[in-house]
């Protein structure tokens, strides 16, 4: 270990330090003083050794912290493909760095990242809906708190405040509705009946409909297990992770029991024994609304009207809420929705027995 010292032609004396730290890394810093002897600029410098030797300067070895774009890649393979996320999952997360993310804070560094920084991104979202604005900052909090517990950054450089997501309706089909559709499923072919009935009497969702297999439907039982799910290809755990086992409405189970595939292990196929796609499933289902003369809603419309129909007939949430493999309560309630004429039908239990209507002019 050395501390020398020299005169600049500008008048400042350059304190150059060798040393050795105890882990066995060498050092070398060489800083200008502004001092007026030779004595006092090397005392500085035998000062500043101690300190360095100490390791009491941490700016002597500055940990480098990766930017935002260098560290996406780190996140979506050690954090979200480590953690087996759902390919659908992993999906939305690499859109959601790649198309939002890294355009807009790719260039900063993980411990600069702003509350300001993020306000700007959220109006450059502007246009988006609220549910995807939270989608994108959701991913955005993830990756910074996954850089905090893997040491890269020391803590959260920012505040990260979520959009006030207003309440909204599910769409869901009304009885006679539901029941027009059963018929005009069933006169298209046997599977969209099976569709309809799979999602508006078993809450099915459409990747569920598609990984269902023969072995799954026991019709001497009266049930369907639930166990897999398909997303392009790809099949997986249903979306809670955990499989479920539905009881069959009679009109279901006689139409599974009718429906067998000798070309297909899966419940909903081709002729020639392929299995149905999501698109395949959209179309058949757009077709029986068309045919129903109902308004389009889609697949998941039928996963809606089968929990509102049963809250609307009394079934206990938690009941529905086992039926339709909800992790939380409170989701399950979201989709208990209640027509117009079940809420009239509730006003009209206050109405006395024999009561007659009243209607002054």
């Amino acid at each position: 270990m050395s501390v020398k010292v020299r005169r600049m032609p500008s008048g400042r004396w350059e304190v150059d330090i060798h040393m050795l730290r105890p882990d066995g890394t060498r050092c070398r810093e060489r800083t200008r003083v502004l001092l007026s002897s030779k004595s006092g600029a090397l005392r500085w410098g035998q000062a500043r050794e101690r300190l360095l030797l100490s390791g009491a300067l941490t700016g002597a070895r500055r940990k480098e912290v990766p930017t935002v774009a260098a560290f996406a890649p780190r996140f979506l393979e050690g954090y979200v493909r480590a953690n087996r996320h759902k390919p659908s999952g992993r999906a939305s997360t690499e859109s959601i760095l790649r198309v939002h993310v890294v355009p807009c804070l790719g260039t900063r560094r993980l411990d600069a990242v702003t509350t300001e920084e993020v306000q700007r991104l959220k109006q450059h979202l502007a246009r988006k809906a609220p549910k995807t604005v939270n989608n994108i900052l959701a991913t955005l909090n993830r990756m910074l708190t996954v850089a905090v517990d893997w040491k890269v950054i020391n803590a959260l450089p920012c505040r990260i405040r979520h959009l006030r997501v207003p309440p909204r309706a599910m769409a869901f089909h009304e009885f006679d509705e539901y029941e027009r559709l059963v018929q005009a499923a069933s006169a298209i072919d046997a599977n969209t009946y099976l569709i309809v009935l799979l999602g508006g009497e078993a809450g099915l969702r459409c990747g569920e409909m598609m990984a269902l297999k023969t072995s799954d439907v026991d019709v001497i039982r009266g049930c369907v297990v639930v166990q897999r799910s398909e997303w392009k290809g790809q099949v997986t755990s249903p979306k809670s992770g955990r499989s479920r086992r539905i009881p069959l409405t009679r009109r279901l189970r006689a139409a599974l029991r009718q429906h067998r595939h000798l070309r297909s292990t899966r419940v909903l196929a081709e002729r020639t024994g392929a299995s149905l796609t999501q698109k395949m499933v959209r179309t058949r289902v757009q077709a029986a609304e068309r045919r129903a003369g109902v308004r389009p809603k889609g697949v998941h419309a039928l996963r809606h009207t089968f929990c509102s129909h049963l809250a609307m007939r009394g079934a206990a949430a938690t009941a529905i809420q086992t039926l339709a493999g909800h992790q939380d309560l409170s989701t399950t309630q979201r989709y208990m929705h209640f027509s117009a004429q079940a809420i009239e039908g509730a006003i009209r239990l206050l109405d006395p027995p024999g009561a007659a209507c009243v209607v002054e002019s």
